[in-house]
């Protein structure tokens, strides 16, 4: 079918403050070569169509044109070298991304830069562009929860993924405390028809679950007492020279 593959995962949140409120579950995500992005037949495309106006940069161009172009505003040339993504497909015409990594090597194969494209409720979205060192270290620029402020920093692992995808991200305040942490964890599967079809049967609606379970916890936390931090509007990075 694909020389893609999915990651069958388990995602965790964790929120330490100003309350506890801890909750995980089951998804996939798909791990693809932007120069070989994945074309099911009908009616597997249903549940995998990607867009290359779900990301940021010129809804007319590739994927990969995108992300060079991005790279080449910041002084980075991968000189052809491969760019592997992270991310969820459309599922009966619908997305939700709330995190994307995009893995950038050169032409030697080494890894340059990683970039983490948020996309929050509000249809806003934000790229991170970080060095491929295991640990880095960026200060927060985008509105994501509505129960933190555009404050601190993220603490980030986002190793390439073997066999196994394993992810982390802390949000630091500014005096140094983690508030929220978050895991993906999962396999690394090849995208044939049995596995594909397998991910569809066990989450059939994803993309609209994971919505919806992010307003959903959204929502208990509101309930619980925790005030809003008032949303600023963001300047979207197309819009920026």
């Amino acid at each position: 079918m694909t020389r893609a593959r999915l990651v069958r995962t388990v995602i965790r949140h964790s929120r330490r403050e100003p309350r506890r409120h801890l909750f995980a579950y089951r998804s996939y995500s798909w791990l693809v070569d932007l120069d070989e992005m994945p074309s099911l037949r009908w009616p597997l495309r249903l549940f995998a169509d990607f867009r290359t106006g779900d990301h940021l940069g010129d809804p007319s161009a590739t994927l990969r044109a995108n992300v060079v172009d991005h790279l080449a505003r910041q002084g980075i040339d991968l000189r052809g070298g491969q760019i592997l993504m992270l991310a969820n497909a459309r599922v009966f015409g619908y997305v939700f991304n709330p995190l994307t990594v995009f893995w950038c090597h050169d032409h030697t194969g080494a890894l340059r830069c990683v970039i983490a494209e948020v996309h929050n409720t509000y249809g806003e979205r934000h790229r991170y562009l970080l060095p491929p060192e295991a640990n880095p270290v960026v200060a927060k620029e985008f509105y994501v929860s509505p129960f933190n402020p555009v404050a601190g920093h993220y603490r980030l692992r986002l190793p390439v993924p073997g066999t196994r995808l394993r992810l982390a991200i802390s949000l630091e305040g500014p005096d140094g405390r983690s508030t929220f942490d978050a895991t993906v964890r999962g396999r690394v599967l090849p995208a044939n028809r049995r596995n594909v079809t397998r991910a569809i049967l066990a989450h059939p609606f994803e993309t609209w679950r994971i919505a919806a379970r992010i307003r959903l916890q959204g929502l208990r936390l509101w309930r619980r007492g925790l005030p809003i931090v008032p949303r600023t509007p963001h300047l979207s990075q197309e819009a920026l020279p």
